[in-house]
């Protein structure tokens, strides 16, 4: 399990997790960044699991804009990880 958390933040379809509850053996650093015009510059981590690497697969705004100050400090999954209940 890379993170864990019931206080996930469901926003345009994706669970931002605490940062706190993912786990940082996992992540690895990307130099991508992408651009929402409302949350600001996103910053990614590489996956890193059982010898296994998925680039870009997880995601931050390290400095949201103001209209998405509730996904500071949280971290999202995509690219095939798959996030249950």
């Amino acid at each position: 399990m890379i993170a864990d958390s019931d206080r996930t933040v469901l926003v345009e379809g994706n669970h931002y997790f605490p940062a706190e509850s993912v786990r940082a053996e996992f992540l690895g650093p990307s130099a991508t960044t992408t651009h929402c015009p409302w949350k600001g510059i996103a910053s990614y981590y590489t996956l890193r699991v059982a010898g296994a690497e998925n680039p870009d697969a997880a995601w931050y705004y390290p400095d949201p804009k103001p209209e998405a100050a509730h996904v500071a400090g949280m971290v999202a999954f995509w690219k095939g990880v798959e996030i249950t209940d």
